[in-house]
Formats: C-alpha cells, sequence, structure tokens
C-alpha cells in the first residue's frame, strides 16, 4: 500500500477520496448507533457535508471518459445532490422510514458500490491499494 498514487493526484481527486472515506467511516458509525438523539442529528449533518462534498468534488474528476469528459460517477454525482435533500426534509418532516431508506440508499450504493468500483485496476485508489 502506497499513497503516492493519491498523493499525485489532483486536488480534486485528494479532496473527493478524503470526503468519501470520510463519509464511508462516519455513515458506518452512523448505522452502528442509536437513532433519534442530538448526537445523531449531528453526525447526520457532518455525514450529509462530507456526501455533498464528495458529490460536488466529482464533477472535477475526468478520470473515467464515457461520454466526453463524463462517466456514469457524473450521473450517481448529481443524483446524490437530487435526492440527499429529500432524505433531510424526510427527517424534518418525522419521517423515519423515508429518511432511512433514502440515507441507506444513499450509503450502500453513493459510497460502497461506487467505492467499490475505484478498486478497478487502473484507478489511482487501486494503485494506492494494491500496487501498481
Amino acid at each position: 500500500m502506497s499513497l503516492a498514487p493519491l498523493l499525485n493526484a489532483s486536488f480534486a481527486i485528494q479532496l473527493h477520496t478524503l470526503a468519501a472515506a470520510g463519509a464511508l467511516l462516519l455513515g458506518a458509525l452512523q448505522l452502528a448507533r442509536v437513532k433519534g438523539t442530538g448526537s445523531h442529528r449531528l453526525i447526520g449533518w457532518a455525514w450529509a457535508g462530507m456526501v455533498t462534498v464528495t458529490a460536488l468534488t466529482a464533477f472535477w474528476i475526468h478520470e473515467l471518459k464515457v461520454w466526453g469528459a463524463w462517466s456514469p460517477i457524473h450521473i450517481l454525482a448529481v443524483s446524490v445532490l437530487a435526492v440527499l435533500p429529500f432524505a433531510l426534509h424526510a427527517a424534518r418532516q418525522g419521517n423515519r422510514r423515508r429518511h432511512a431508506t433514502i440515507m441507506l440508499s444513499l450509503y450502500v450504493g453513493g459510497l460502497i458500490a461506487a467505492g467499490a468500483f475505484t478498486l478497478v485496476p487502473g484507478r489511482i485508489l487501486h494503485r494506492a491499494v494494491f500496487g501498481g
């Protein structure tokens, strides 16, 4: 394992990776904790901020080009930015089921599934984790 590929990457990739890793860890903590507490709300806002930074920084990353400069990760970023406000609104309205469903979907689809694709050979995170 070497952080050199990540440290040599653009600032957008570094910030994207840091925010995504933070959201992944904080999300796991959040899922394991009691829901509805003040700390749940505080951690939730921090998580939402990290997810937002992750989605926004994706627009400055063009390593994988499928449609011109764009790729499926950009569609995911737009989706995250579109759906996250609905999850926050559901929480404010007391609709816990909808809030939990959306947040879990964002965590699993937006962080775990999308994150798994960063480990594909040839990608920066693959080189950082596995070398080469």
